[in-house]
């Protein structure tokens, strides 16, 4: 490998939403600093099962919304 080419390895602490503390190896930060998540998997929908906020008011509903009462008149 060639020197000074890749960034420092090394111990940090990550603190999760629910103040939960794990030490992991990163490039991130210096020796010892404390990465504080604000989203991470016990409170992000992704993982807990949350509504989606498109599910809730997509391209569909909208249309159904402006033109449902429309009919077409027959002869």
């Amino acid at each position: 490998m060639k020197k000074d080419t890749h960034p420092e390895y090394h111990l940090i602490t990550v603190e999760m939403t629910d103040g939960t503390k794990f030490q992991t190896k990163s490039t991130w930060g210096k020796e010892g600093d404390t990465m504080h998540l604000d989203i991470d998997p016990k409170s992000h929908p992704a993982w807990t099962g949350g509504t989606r906020q498109a599910a809730q008011g997509g391209q569909v509903e909208r249309f159904n919304k402006r033109f449902g009462g429309l009919t077409l008149k027959t002869k």
